[in-house]
């Protein structure tokens, strides 16, 4: 163990290890690229960390005991595990500021993610979402969203909310139209939307000021006359 930190990145390991439990002060746990296949409740005592990576490993499920976890205040890493779900006490962590739920088999988040008040990024690409939880647009902190590789085909109205989002990847999803909630977006600087099913896009694209980059290849997207000089003209990278 150094500085509070206990890590068994590619330990080979098929269970938490025996010693994690002995480190009540413990700060930060990573247990990367092993073969967990669960995660055992008494993970809800290690009320002192900030920093907790599971990623790339077997889970099936994690335990709603990692709600208790209130002082995770950097990141929590699930990615690349084997997911249908999350715990709805996942939105005790208020102060949580990275959760990556990437590549696994959501096929939705919970309701109570829109509790995770410090939240600054949020992952859940590759997944089988569908729809996302109302609640989303609760995240007033959030400054990038990675949704690519799902079955989107809109937002919640709500979104219109996330008035710090700079950074948006809608990417490999089934939206036929940009979705009208972005329009609110002041802070918005990309927006990834390749490989959606868009016709055209909408002429308030150009009254969203920050925009840096606009990605619409592999669409079959038309453009009205004037839209794409506008954004160009104004330094607005446009992909198609």
């Amino acid at each position: 163990m150094t500085g509070g930190t206990l890590n068994y990145w590619r330990a080979g390991l098929d269970a938490v290890p025996d010693e994690v439990w002995r480190e009540p002060a413990l700060e930060v746990l990573l247990l990367p690229d092993n073969r967990l296949t669960s995660v055992p409740a008494r993970i809800g005592t290690l009320d002192r960390l900030h920093t907790l990576d599971l990623g790339h490993n077997l889970l099936t499920s994690v335990p709603r005991e990692l709600g208790e976890l209130t002082g995770l205040t950097r990141f929590l890493y699930l990615h690349d595990n084997r997911l249908t779900q999350l715990p709805d006490g996942l939105g005790a962590l208020t102060r949580l500021g990275y959760l990556n739920v990437g590549e696994n088999r959501l096929t939705a988040l919970p309701d109570t993610l829109g509790d995770l008040a410090g939240l600054v990024e949020l992952r859940a690409q590759h997944n089988r979402l569908t729809a996302l939880p109302t609640t989303l647009g609760s995240l007033s902190a959030l400054r990038e969203l990675w949704l690519r590789g799902n079955a989107l085909t809109e937002l919640p109205d709500s979104v219109a909310g996330l008035r710090e989002l700079r950074e948006l990847d809608l990417r490999e999803n089934a939206f036929g139209a940009v979705p009208g909630a972005l329009r609110a977006l002041p802070r918005l600087r990309r927006l990834d939307l390749r490989s959606n099913r868009l016709r055209e896009l909408p002429g308030w694209l150009t009254e969203l000021p920050a925009l840096e980059k606009l990605d619409l290849r592999w669409n079959e997207v038309h453009v009205a006359p004037g839209l794409l000089d506008e954004l160009t003209g104004r330094g607005c990278v446009v992909l198609r």
